[in-house]
């Protein structure tokens, strides 16, 4: 497995931001790589980062404004080529089908429980190594 792996985080709330480096921590299982984040808090930040390259996750707020995350999934989803898994964060367990909608690999429900995060975080990016692999 890599030694780092990239997680962008988009939420235009600073403290939304930080309950998902809290809850990964230096990484979020004993198998997964370390964790390095980008953090966006704007659209245009997103698009930046992901045609920049090199990340390996993105984890998106349902909740940002003024773009939530199941729009700005299936934008980049559309539109950014391999696009990375996506970890979408929702509001409510009754917007699954939207996550769902918005093509999202993963969703977990706000506030960010840590041991669910950290689980669904791990997974995308073991999917991520082993299909780079």
């Amino acid at each position: 497995m890599q030694a780092t792996a990239t997680v962008l985080v988009y939420s235009d709330d600073a403290n939304t931001r930080e309950q998902v480096r809290l809850a990964t921590g230096r990484r979020p299982a004993p198998d997964a790589p370390v964790v390095e984040f980008v953090e966006c808090a704007t659209p245009d930040a997103v698009l930046r980062e992901l045609d920049r390259g090199g990340i390996d996750v993105c984890v998106l707020d349902g909740e940002a404004v003024p773009m939530g995350g199941m729009g700005m999934c299936r934008q980049i989803k559309d539109e950014v080529f391999q696009c990375p898994p996506v970890l979408l964060l929702i509001g409510r367990p009754q917007d699954a089908w939207l996550a769902t909608w918005s093509r999202a690999d993963a969703a977990v429900t706000l506030p960010v429980e840590p041991v669910e995060f950290a689980s669904s975080l791990a997974s995308l990016l073991r999917d991520r190594t082993a299909l780079s692999a």
